[in-house]
């Protein structure tokens, strides 16, 4: 469900600008029904019921992403980083590009919260959470440097957002994310295992998402790309894949733009 979900909306992305707007509608109305979906699956506790929550953040979540992807909901800084700004500058400058967009889903964080509070089923608001917190991570991470970076799920138009990126040794800051999420899992993998049947589905669905943000993040330090999974929902707007000279020229693009950033 993650593999396909993350698939379309980047396929949805690359389709003309044109569509966006459809899309984005269409999604909004799907998250309509899948916020309902998580009130009314809240005070059930069986297998169903927590399948039914999972997908229903997941609609919420991929909502998010393709508002983020498609520029609806970025943030106030559209420009690149400037050659000179370092530390608390830089970080407000790049926390800029992306501010509305991390709003918008704590937000959501709340709303869900609020929508299952007192009730036995958390299984979506639990989702959303994990999605959320792990995904920050990620970005925060990349701003700090990571010795590998992942670029070809980025549009075109906002690649100047790589240029708050660093490529750099992984830092503690790494190092203490890993610990943290493996923490989580283990909680997660024995949550799963000592539960009631419905409210462990709902844990195992978590712990999985947990491994896979483990996974996601140890992307960041080997050579590997996980891009690759999603070559086939990664087309330009014409329709036609996108060759692999086209992927490396602009890899190669944009590390030159890193790497005189790092200097």
């Amino acid at each position: 469900m993650w593999f396909t979900s993350t698939g379309l909306v980047l396929w949805l992305d690359r389709l003309p600008s044109t569509t966006w707007p459809v899309s984005i509608v269409a999604a909004t109305v799907v998250s309509g029904f899948a916020m309902g979906a998580i009130i009314m699956t809240a005070p059930m506790v069986g297998d169903g019921a927590a399948y039914v929550a999972f997908a229903s953040a997941l609609v919420l979540w991929g909502w998010h992403e393709m508002s983020f992807l498609m520029g609806f909901v970025t943030g106030p800084n559209r420009a690149p980083c400037p050659p000179d700004a370092r530390g608390w500058r830089r970080f407000r400058l790049a926390a800029g590009t992306l501010i509305h967009h991390e709003v918008a889903m704590f937000a959501t964080v709340l709303v869900m919260a609020g929508a299952t509070w007192g009730q036995p089923n958390q299984t979506a608001t639990l989702t959303f959470l994990l999605l959320f917190v792990m995904r920050l991570s990620a970005k925060l991470n990349i701003f700090a440097g990571v010795p590998h970076l992942s670029l070809e799920m980025m549009p075109d138009r906002m690649r100047y957002m790589a240029s708050y990126f660093r490529v750099a040794p992984a830092s503690w800051f790494f190092v203490a994310s890993l610990v943290a999420i493996a923490v989580v899992a283990a909680w997660l993998g024995n949550a799963a295992l000592t539960a009631p049947s419905g409210l462990a589905t709902g844990y195992a669905l978590a712990f999985a998402l947990v491994v896979l943000a483990f996974i996601e993040h140890g992307f960041l330090v080997v050579p590997w790309q996980d891009t690759s999974l999603f070559r086939w929902a990664m087309r330009n707007r014409h329709g036609a894949k996108l060759s692999a000279q086209q992927t490396t020229k602009h890899q190669q693009s944009t590390l030159a733009a890193l790497d005189t950033v790092r200097q």
